[in-house]
Formats: structure tokens, C-alpha cells, sequence
């Protein structure tokens, strides 16, 4: 696997705000949480997306998939949850790279309009989830988690379908996961990375 490629701490974390995060990603950099409760960022190279838009090959769904999208085994829901799913998704990876700090800039950047969840719920009870940053025609998947199992998948799909209706281009997952190249994300290099975040950030 490659590693991320780190471009250095910021100055201070009561500097830094919703705003410097979004130019980041605009820059194809992205924030992760270090072990002080400050925030340094990355990039991740090949990077991984999952190809979407009328000339790519789109999500692959499994058989297996399609029989719990087709029993609806779980209800969707955007945006109803986003601190639960931001809080279950740190305690699911480790606090260190969703710190503190990354909580309450992504609930501000919620709060913002840019920061989304994806919710699957499972009678009355949130069973899994993503969360990530929508800005302009691109999405940027942060993390996921489930207490069920395929919950996680199937608000992985209802995205994919909600940016897809959208006419979103890219839907960057930052590096690849078995899960993810189940799913039919693939590694691009740099240069493709860039020219597809430049088509996004300008439509």
C-alpha cells in the first residue's frame, strides 16, 4: 500500500477553520488528526475514487448486495445524524485521526452545508453510515462505519446514486480498501487525480 504523503502540521489548531479545509481539498490535500488533538495534512498516491459520470463504468453491486437493496433491510437517511455518525466512525478507526479537533470542524462544515452524512437505519437504530465533504461537483469520502453488517455498503450506494442524479465527477475514497475495490473503486495516478478535481471544482 503507499503511504500517505504528509505536507507538514498547521500552525495552530485555533487557526485553523471550515474555509482552510475546503481550500485544501481543493488542492487535493485532505486533514487527518494527530495524537496532541492537532491536525496535519495529506495526500495519498495513486489515489483512489470510484468512477463516476455517463463515461465510467460506475459501482459494481454483488448479487448478494442487490438482495438487501432489494429487501430495503435498511432506511436511508441524509444529514439526520451527522454527529452520531462523525462520533461512531472516530470510535470504529481510532481517535487520533478524527480527534477532537476534526470533530468540530466537520460538524462546523456541516453546520456549513458542506459536510454530509449517510445514514442506514435499522428498526430505529442507526446501523451504520459515512460521512465526507460535497463541494461543487465533487464528493470526498472521509470514513464509515457499521454496527451492522452491509449497512455501511448500502449507504455507500445510496450515495453513489444521489451524485450520480447530481451529475457529480469525482467521488474521491483517498486510498483503496478490499470493501472499496469490491465495490469497483481503482487507484489513478496524481496527474489523473488533479485533472479530475480541476474539471470538478469548475463546472
Amino acid at each position: 500500500m503507499a503511504p500517505y504523503i504528509y505536507y507538514g502540521t498547521t500552525f495552530n489548531t485555533s487557526d485553523i477553520t471550515p474555509e482552510n479545509v475546503l481550500a485544501a481539498y481543493t488542492k487535493g490535500i485532505f486533514p487527518m488528526g494527530d495524537d496532541n488533538d492537532t491536525i496535519s495534512w495529506f495526500d495519498h498516491e495513486p489515489r483512489a475514487v470510484i468512477p463516476i459520470g455517463k463515461s465510467e463504468t460506475g459501482l459494481k453491486i454483488s448479487r448478494s448486495l442487490k438482495q438487501i437493496l432489494n429487501k430495503n433491510t435498511f432506511i436511508i437517511k441524509t444529514d439526520t445524524a451527522f454527529t452520531d455518525v462523525i462520533n461512531a466512525c472516530s470510535v470504529s478507526h481510532g481517535t487520533t485521526w478524527i480527534n477532537g479537533k476534526m470533530i468540530e470542524l466537520y460538524t462546523e462544515l456541516h453546520k456549513l452545508g458542506f459536510a454530509h452524512s449517510v445514514e442506514a437505519w435499522q428498526d430505529g437504530k442507526l446501523a451504520g453510515g459515512l460521512y465526507g465533504i460535497a463541494y461543487k461537483s465533487a464528493f470526498f469520502g472521509e470514513s464509515m462505519f457499521h454496527n451492522v453488517s452491509n449497512a455501511s455498503k448500502v449507504a455507500v450506494v445510496k450515495l453513489y446514486e444521489t451524485l450520480s442524479a447530481n451529475n457529480f465527477v469525482l467521488f474521491d475514497i483517498q486510498m483503496l480498501t478490499p470493501l472499496f475495490k469490491s465495490l469497483g473503486a481503482i487507484e489513478i495516478s496524481k496527474q489523473k487525480y488533479r485533472e479530475r478535481l480541476k474539471k470538478s471544482i469548475t463546472i
